[in-house]
């Protein structure tokens, strides 16, 4: 391994660690705040507009939540990948990654093109 791409890893490295760090403190916060808010008492809500607010903030925290631990998870599976030395390699092909798709997507585990193949199918799957 060359010292460029030595240098490329720990700069993916870095990146990964940083994003795992501030995703682990935002699903944190998310939890304290839902703990907090269901011991808090809560006003009645004045009216069906009130409580439909309500449920709707609730269900947006819930969707981020699971989107930044959806993302956490992938994270972790990259640092793994890092340490396996099987990083960089699209998962479906077995071709390198380009370099810039993983500086803009280090979590990377497919090429654009096998991506892009992957969420055609996974679409496909949830109109089927």
């Amino acid at each position: 391994m060359d010292l460029r791409t030595q240098a490329h890893l720990k700069t993916l490295r870095d990146l990964l660690t940083y994003r795992l760090a501030e995703l682990r403190a935002d699903v944190h916060a998310a939890e304290q705040e839902r703990r907090d808010s269901a011991g808090a008492v809560t006003p009645e809500v004045a009216d069906r507009k009130d409580e439909a607010a309500q449920h709707q903030w609730s269900d947006l925290g819930g969707a981020q939540e699971q989107r930044d631990r959806d993302e956490m998870n992938q994270v972790e599976a990259a640092l793994h990948r890092l340490d396996a030395g099987t990083y960089g390699d699209c998962a479906d092909c077995g071709e390198p990654i380009p370099m810039q798709r993983l500086l803009v997507q280090p979590a990377a585990e497919r090429c654009a093109p096998c991506q892009a193949t992957h969420e055609h199918a996974m679409e496909h799957l949830r109109q089927a």
